[in-house]
């Protein structure tokens, strides 16, 4: 059968719009991840089978992409200088995806259609572990977040990480298409495709069942802690700088002053819940700390945690997040910065690692320092901020715990390695409210979910304007609030120093997948300099 340039455009359009309506919260219609790459399969199948040029491949890999971005992540659009923002992401990262696609078509064409499908495999899963880790990272649409609405499927997360949901989706959807291209292109019998189609069916449901078997057999390490949340639900875009550092930090304060009891080990407060920049070397005159400093007497046992917007001063230069001052001499950096304040020891200061394109990080300004003047602004400070070198860990009240800051909540590994260090439970500090009432908000709480599995943890999400929540070593959302309204609670969390497997080695799938994308890569390269000219 040969595919019209209608029927091509057709299928790329529903193959964006299935992963769409797939992803959590733009249809959460989870089970059509597993059909959702087969008409695109179909369309490079068709294209390599006519001999037609590849360009055309990379036409309808850009659209269904283009629609999969736009359609998961239209809010970005709502973000703050989000306009220009949204539309860069739309339009480089579907490029990116698009590029992947096109190395699996390129091997399949000069290196060998067995050695082509498996190649995509080892192309996709190999971009999505690079995407954690370079200037562009944007980890948010890595095809196995789809599973963080429903995660009684994936509880082998433990082993894999997000990047095993991945390779599942993919080996479905090649069998899947194995089954159609059979039926359509070869002209086989249903008859014939029987032991696929079983095949197919067994490589869903058994690590559906083998999950759903461990989710229920799970039983929680038993050392529980009681901790306050707080929401104080400060708009982001008209109240946040509008109105004083007290007033804001008072509706916290507040909040758990209600709630706290003898047994509460810590309080959580939001990102950047102290708004307004203070040298962390002279944290003793801000009023800002000093207000909860003094709170933090009064309650006599607790330790606060909460976010902050620090800076510290130096006398050189050393990176480009160092900004020179332009009425004396030395420099300063900026921070999105999570503070432990306990009645006991100085303030402890994390800061943020994983930056928010735009916002907090400005891509290749290593390299090229005057895109820092392309920044956004964002309360007051713009361009890249300073980052730790390495994940860290925080300890309060004989217990230690994942300090985790908005977007750090979608890096799996980044976190392992915090639990690696010996984190028992995991604190999100976040503020969702820049996107309005929009699927950002739910797919970020979402997304903690998978983090949980991954480690064993509980997770516990402290975010300015919801959602609020407490997430069980197994993925369960055991209390929530909701969004855009004033809130607190008081819970009880269990910690955990169990390391699973993926606590222990990270994303093996990721490293070695990642490893061989590179030879495919090269071998793919020879095969076409020795076929150069040639037709195919």
């Amino acid at each position: 059968m040969k595919l019209t340039r209608v029927q091509r455009y057709l299928l790329s359009i529903l193959s964006g719009l299935l992963m769409v309506v797939s992803f959590p919260y733009t249809g959460s219609l989870f089970p059509l991840v597993f059909v959702a790459w087969v008409p695109l399969l179909l369309i490079e199948h068709n294209i390599y089978r006519e001999k037609y040029r590849s360009g055309k491949v990379f036409i309808h890999a850009y659209l269904t992409f283009l629609i999969y971005n736009i359609g998961t992540t239209f809010w970005i659009y709502f973000s703050v200088g989000g306009e220009v923002g949204a539309i860069l992401a739309y339009v480089l990262n579907s490029l990116l995806m698009a590029i992947v696609f096109m190395l699996f078509h390129w091997t399949k064409r000069f290196v060998g259609q067995k050695e082509g499908y498996i190649g995509i495999l080892f192309f996709w899963l190999g971009f999505e572990y690079f995407h954690y880790h370079w200037e562009l990272s944007w980890p948010w649409l890595n095809i196995g977040n789809v599973f963080s609405v429903f995660p009684e499927i994936v509880q082998w997360y433990s082993y894999t990480g997000v990047l095993g949901g991945g390779l599942w989706i993919l080996l479905v959807n090649l069998l899947v298409f194995k089954f159609v291209s059979n039926v359509i292109f070869s002209k086989e019998s249903l008859k014939v495709q029987t032991p696929l189609i079983y095949f197919s069916l067994a490589l869903i449901l058994v690590p559906s069942l083998l999950s759903y078997w461990s989710y229920s057999s799970y039983t929680e390490k038993k050392d529980p802690i009681e901790v306050v949340v707080t929401q104080p639900n400060v708009d982001p875009y008209n109240e946040k700088f509008s109105i004083s550092s007290k007033e804001q930090i008072k509706k916290v304060i507040d909040q758990a002053d209600s709630l706290i009891t003898p047994k509460t080990a810590i309080v959580l407060g939001p990102e950047t819940a102290i708004p307004y920049s203070f040298d962390e070397l002279s944290y003793n005159s801000s009023r800002g700390f000093i207000q909860i400093q003094n709170a933090v007497k009064k309650w006599n046992g607790p330790a606060f945690y909460i976010g902050a917007s620090t800076y510290r001063l130096f006398d050189k230069k050393e990176r480009v997040s160092m900004k020179a001052f332009e009425d004396r001499p030395g420099f300063y950096e900026h921070y999105n910065t999570s503070m432990l304040v306990s009645s006991t020891k100085p303030p402890q200061f994390i800061h943020k690692s994983k930056l928010v394109l735009g916002v907090e990080k400005v891509p290749f300004s290593n390299w090229f320092p005057s895109l820092e003047n392309l920044s956004v602004e964002n309360g007051g400070t713009s361009g890249t901020l300073g980052i730790e070198n390495e994940p860290k860990v925080l300890r309060s009240s004989g217990f230690s715990f994942a300090p985790v800051v908005c977007y750090e909540s979608i890096y799996g590994g980044f976190v392992a390695a915090q639990c690696r260090k010996g984190a028992e439970v995991i604190f999100v500090i976040t503020n969702d409210g820049w996107w309005g009432d929009s699927p950002g908000h739910k797919q970020h709480a979402s997304f903690a979910r998978l983090r949980a599995i991954e480690t064993g943890r509980y997770v516990v999400r402290s975010a300015n304007t919801g959602i609020s929540s407490v997430i069980n070593q197994r993925g369960d959302v055991i209390k929530q609030t909701e969004y855009w309204v004033e809130d607190a609670f008081r819970t009880t969390v269990n910690l955990n120093d169990e390391r699973t497997f993926y606590i222990e080695y990270g994303d093996v799938i990721g490293r070695s997948f990642g490893f061989v994308f590179f030879l495919l890569i090269i071998l793919t390269i020879v095969k076409y300099l020795r076929t150069f000219g040639k037709s195919y």
